[in-house]
């Protein structure tokens, strides 16, 4: 007599065939995507020079490191690690308010729902993956040679970077809004930009917000390696206390940055549920016809 389990998965094979039991040419296209995989993993391994042993030898290294790193002292600087420390959050915030101001009207010219004409569409958006390929910190030395040393390279580099992801993600926004707001504001003889201004903006206010809240978070995080290429922030005293093998000064520095960037984490996820929850209790409104 056949078992109740054997029975219930020969009638499963039979209703989705392919599923239960791979037919045979999908096995072996899986089992060939697994070699081919584990081939590349190994050729790259050996190629870059992955050693597990030279990792497990260095953490006698990284022993002695943590011990010199206590206790954690700011010998005498701890002002002038805390202006530092204001100026990231300073870098952070002002490329993030600067991308985002950007970012509306190119989110705007970016949808298919709002700008029709294929030809500026496709141009900005290839301008776009243009800034979003190049990262934050070759954006950091190009405007460190073009306006110099300090905070102001950091904030071009910030607003540069994150224009041509938040563009994308407005554009993207914009096109997924509800269209049948944009169709009572037509049917009210409104024009284009009243449909942007009256039918779209509203729905897609607090995926703005919510998307801005998050680059200003993740912008406090990467904003602290800035100063290593001159870009101003903690980042300049992080790296020359690390070049001096000042372990105490390093330690100290990390210990003033992690509950800044938790702080800014906290309040940028508050803000995200206090907006996305007023739009889902307040959506827009749809023009009656």
């Amino acid at each position: 007599m056949t078992p109740p389990d054997t029975r219930r998965l020969e009638d499963l094979a039979q209703k989705y065939p392919g599923t239960v039991r791979p037919r045979p040419l999908t096995l072996w296209r899986r089992r060939t995507l697994i070699i081919a995989f584990l081939i590349a993993f190994l050729a790259a391994a050996q190629a870059l020079g992955l050693a597990p042993g030279a990792f497990f030898s260095g953490l006698s290294d990284l022993g002695i490191i943590t011990r010199q790193m206590w206790p954690p002292t700011s010998k005498g600087f701890f002002v002038e690690y805390l202006h530092a420390l204001a100026e990231t959050v300073a870098i952070a915030f002002l490329g993030t308010i600067a991308a985002s101001i950007i970012s509306v009207p190119l989110g705007f010219l970016g949808a298919r729902n709002v700008v029709r004409n294929g030809f500026i569409h496709f141009g900005l958006r290839r301008a776009l993956d243009i800034v979003r390929g190049v990262d934050v910190l070759i954006w950091a030395l190009i405007f460190v040679s073009v306006v110099g040393l300090g905070p102001f390279a950091g904030i071009l580099a910030i607003a540069l970077n994150d224009t041509g992801v938040l563009a994308k993600l407005y554009a993207e926004a914009v096109e997924n809004a509800d269209r049948r707001a944009g169709d009572g504001v037509r049917a009210a003889g409104g024009g284009q930009a009243d449909v942007a201004r009256l039918a779209i903006w509203p729905q897609v206010f607090p995926v703005f917000l919510s998307n801005s809240l998050y680059f200003f978070e993740a912008n406090t995080r990467s904003a602290t390696i800035l100063g290593v290429v001159g870009a101003g922030g903690i980042g300049f005293f992080l790296a020359d206390r690390i070049r001096v093998n000042a372990w105490s000064d390093v330690a100290f520095i990390i210990l003033m940055i992690l509950p800044t960037v938790a702080l800014i984490d906290w309040l940028s996820r508050y803000l995200r549920r206090k907006a996305l929850g007023r739009a889902a209790r307040d959506p827009a409104p749809v023009a009656e016809t």
